[in-house]
Parts: structure tokens; sequence; C-alpha cells
């Protein structure tokens, strides 16, 4: 396994350098942010902190071992192309979608395919009313919940919504308070105008910004088949999306957790 990783990983870095190629060519120029450091100042004094701190004078590269999971989602809403963006310019080699559907069986980007109670706004919008679960407020004993799912929605109501921190206050009684709770790790500073993506305009973007590709495809929260739209159609659909934009195979580092889907 540790060799297979190994491998894969020297496959990847040729891609790397044309990726660096590319943003230099495009005038995105790569930078670590402020965090690394603001961490490494934090450390106690010693050797490790002294070798650290001397990253300071390097000038940041792209990593195949730096994988943009989710996207920056520390900062910026998950599976967005603000999110996506900010991974790669932070040095990110791979970068993630994780793969879901809608009702119309349309491949789009979400951690799983019922959090869009927690990552976007629909819980205020009149999309509300097509979630598995409505909101239920929390009460004596109990937290406010709901569930919404990408198989509610079209693709076309699916780009009706808006994203935000994933995140959620049990303790609300309405819609609009159950849109809090972001942890304090966390900020909402950058929400505003981010972007929900399909699957085939990350691999537009993630090819754009010269990264390679890790998407994963996502266990369904619906039952298989889903309205004739089978497991292995799924599985198939997420590959042909990259055969489809010309992606050449080797940057491409197709996950499930699903053997069969593997196999």
């Amino acid at each position: 396994m540790k060799t297979t990783t190994l491998l894969a990983l020297a496959t990847a870095l040729p891609s790397m350098a044309l990726a660096d190629a590319h943003m230099e060519a495009s005038g995105g120029a790569l930078s670590y942010g402020e965090r690394p450091f603001y961490l490494i100042e934090a450390m106690e004094d010693g050797p490790l902190k002294d070798k650290l701190m001397s990253c300071q004078g390097q000038t940041p590269e792209r990593s195949a071992f730096s994988i943009a999971h989710r996207g920056a989602p520390l900062m910026i809403p998950e599976h967005t192309k603000q999110s996506y963006v900010a991974g790669a310019r932070q040095g990110a080699g791979i970068v993630e979608c994780d793969v879901t559907f809608t009702a119309d069986h349309e491949l789009v980007c979400r951690h799983a395919q019922n959090d869009l109670a927690t990552t976007t706004d629909i819980l205020v919008t009149d999309l509300a009313q097509k979630c598995t679960s409505p909101f239920t407020p929390a009460g004596e004993g109990t937290d406010a919940s709901a569930e919404c799912r990408t198989s509610d929605l079209t693709l076309a109501e699916f780009r009706e919504l808006s994203p935000k921190m994933d995140a959620s206050d049990k303790s609300a009684t309405t819609p609009e308070e159950f849109q809090g709770g972001t942890a304090p790790w966390r900020t909402d500073l950058y929400v505003a105008g981010t972007e929900l993506l399909t699957h085939a305009e990350s691999i537009e973007l993630i090819d754009g910004l010269g990264a390679d590709f890790t998407p994963e495809l996502k266990a369904p929260s619906v039952e298989m088949p889903h309205e004739g739209f089978s497991q292995e159609d799924y599985a198939q659909k997420m590959i042909d999306e990259y055969k489809d934009a010309g992606i050449d195979p080797s940057r491409v580092w197709a996950q499930s957790f699903n053997l069969d889907d593997i196999r």
C-alpha cells in the first residue's frame, strides 16, 4: 500500500511542474498564507520551530502531497469555486470534489448527498418544502434538525442555492437560527459570493488551475437504483465526465469507500 502510494505520487510530479507553469502564466502566484506561520510562532522554541521558521524564505511550490480536501473549508464554504481556487493558490497539487447526484441525476460537488441543510441556505428558501425531512425546532431534550438532499432537487433548483459554512445551531427554534453555529475556529467572512459547482464545472476549474483531481464517489442517501439510475451508472458517469473533458487518466485519483465501485 505504501509503495503503491509513493509510485502514484511520483507519477503525479511531472504534471505538478506543468501546474506551476500554468499558474505562473495565468498570473496566479502561490502563497501559503498567514496561518502556517501563525501556528509556528505559537510553538515552543527549539530546533523544530527554527527549522519550520526557515521556510519563510522559500518560494512556495505546488505539491502532490498537498490535497485541497473539499477546497479550503477552514475559511471558505466547502466545495465551492472560491474554495477550490483558494486551495490551489495555497499550493495544493490535487483538489477534491466529493461527487453526488441530483433528482435528475446530474453530478454535483457535495461532501454528502444529504448535507444541504447545513452547507447551503435551502431552509430559508422556498425549496425547503422539498427537503426529505423539514426543519424541526429544538425542544425540551431534542435538538433542532433537518435533512435536505441533492436528490430532493433538480440541477436547476440546486443552482438556486447559496453556499454557507458547514454548520448548524442545534438549539435553533427557527430555520434562520439554524443557519448559524459556525465553529469559533472558522469564519463566515468569505461566504458572500461563493458558488456551488457541478462535477463537470469542477473539472474545468481545476484543470484551469493546473491541479490534478481526486473525485470521491459518495455513498447515496437514497436507495439504488434511483429511478433507473444504478450504482454502476453513477460511477461510470463520474469517470465519463473526465473523458468528455479530455483529461489524461494519470491526473485523476478516483476514490470510493464502496469496494464494488473500485472493482
